[in-house]
């Protein structure tokens, strides 16, 4: 098989975003697919929680361990080092994506590796780790079907954990045909499965490293949670001779005993399972006598913006999520839009209040408005993170400087216009003084035959305002005189 096509793939302008999202809107199918997609999802979820009073308490929970591990997050990734490396397990930190991608680069050259198989990670994708490794010249394979299937389209996951959930049948088993040679074209769901799997058994073989992503690091222990179905990230993590495994530093839990009540929380609004396939706890490498697993192994801790999220008490908030994707799956806007047009690797909600941490305001500052604000977000998360209130927060930040006494976020302000600024200001003046206030009703409803038909966003998709032929005020007095 060839390689899968390696198109340079980089986060979308603030700029791109809305002609993007236009884009997908007139697209019908792909609402069609989208709208179809999620309401499956939500109604699998729904049927996993059918006592509600149950299911608070459990987010409760949820919430109070998400809070307890970020609150001792400094002194519990000092302990996860500690109990890793007495594990045998190496402990790499990471500022930024350049830093995760030099890391895993370095060990791969140590190792002359020429092919890397992947399990699912989206810390990955936020570094865009397949095109640094290609760069090198080391081929960089996506092993979980959904994963494999947008690589070999050259395309960017559309969501979290149904990466190829924009796509058909019929547009899969095209592209199988077209870039897997030998494959006649089938329809068949279960033949296309048995494609992809004869091709990645193949590839787990030959690889010299393994990598994964991690879904919890429990800091007593030293263990590596990781969440899967297709049984691909266990043969990433046992079959390579190295294991690398990357994280963002939020990931981290202090007792194995927080563990369960969020992977319940997470498969069930994730997928409507009650349980995953399998549910991987990883310890360290090969120790004598054992006849499976790594000989060596990594964790790479990354950072990547997420520091400038813990540092604010509001925004930490964010560093709750578990990856679970209900957010998305309920998101008015997602749902009729899709992952591709938000340009950065988390779309939806959760993307809209983390990507301007890793990637700056500047150029994410439109992000946050693509919102209604209805609160669905935030209801159905499982961590109960308060989504639109962040989103407003974030709008907030985006217009405005750094305020006293709070730390500045990357970017800050970059949504700012002198032209609002002045039409804001020239509001305030005209309501704060009634005489102005009078003399401007006067001129409008006597003028308003001079209305404009385009009144820029608002009559996107709503009538042009016209002022009424006369004011309240001059209303309410004609009444008195009668």
């Amino acid at each position: 098989m060839s390689a899968p096509a390696l198109h340079e793939l980089q986060f979308v302008p603030a700029s791109e975003f809305k002609r993007r999202s236009a884009t997908a809107v007139d697209d019908a199918h792909l609402r069609q697919s989208f709208r179809g997609a999620m309401d499956f999802l939500i109604g699998k979820r729904a049927a996993q929680f059918p006592d509600p009073a149950a299911l608070e308490r459990q987010r409760a929970l949820a919430e109070q361990i998400r809070q307890y591990s970020l609150a001792r997050l400094p002194d519990l990734l000092e302990q996860l080092e500690r109990t890793l490396t007495d594990n045998g397990v190496n402990v790499h930190w990471a500022e930024n994506a350049e830093d995760a991608n030099r890391i895993i680069i370095d060990i791969a050259q140590r190792h002359a590796t020429r092919l890397m198989v992947k399990g699912k990670s989206m810390v990955s994708e936020e570094v865009e780790l397949n095109h640094a490794l290609a760069a090198v010249g080391i081929e960089a394979l996506e092993s979980d079907m959904g994963e494999y299937i947008v690589q070999l389209d050259g395309e960017k996951p559309s969501h979290i954990i149904m990466p190829a959930i924009h796509k058909t049948k019929q547009q899969i088993a095209r592209l199988f045909a077209d870039k897997v040679p030998g494959v006649a074209y089938t329809e068949s769901v279960d033949e296309l499965i048995g494609i992809g799997r004869a091709v990645l058994r193949e590839k787990f073989m030959s690889a010299e490293i393994g990598l994964s992503g991690v879904n919890f690091a429990v800091a007593e222990t030293g263990t590596l949670c990781l969440v899967e179905n297709e049984g691909n990230g266990r043969m990433c993590t046992t079959v390579p001779d190295v294991h690398i495994a990357i994280t963002g530093i939020e990931k981290v839990v202090e007792k194995l005993e927080h563990v369960p009540p969020l992977f319940g929380l997470l498969t069930r609004s994730a997928t409507g399972q009650a349980i995953t396939t399998y549910f991987n706890l990883i310890t360290g490498p090969r120790r004598p006598g054992e006849k499976d697993g790594p000989r060596e192994m990594h964790l790479v801790l990354v950072d990547n913006g997420r520091t400038q999220a813990y540092r604010d008490q509001q925004l930490r908030s964010t560093l709750q999520c578990i990856r679970c994707g209900a957010c998305m799956n309920h998101c008015p806007v997602y749902t009729r839009i899709g992952g591709h047009a938000y340009g950065t690797t988390y779309p939806g909600p959760i993307g809209e209040i983390v990507s301007p941490h890793m990637l700056g305001l500047n150029a994410t500052h439109v992000l946050p408005t693509a919102s209604t604000l209805c609160g669905a977000c935030g209801e159905v998360c499982p961590v109960k993170i308060p989504i639109p209130e962040l989103l407003v927060r974030l709008r907030v930040e985006g217009q405005h400087d750094a305020h006293p006494g709070r730390p500045p976020l990357r970017g800050q302000g970059a949504a700012k216009s002198a032209l609002v600024d002045a039409v804001w200001a020239g509001w305030a003046a005209l309501y704060t003084r009634p005489a102005l206030y009078r003399a401007f009703g006067w001129l409008a409803t006597r003028f308003r035959a001079l209305t404009p038909s385009q009144q820029a966003g608002w009559t996107f998709s709503r009538t042009p305002m016209k002022p009424a032929a006369r004011t309240l005020h001059e209303m309410m007095a004609a009444r008195r005189r009668r």
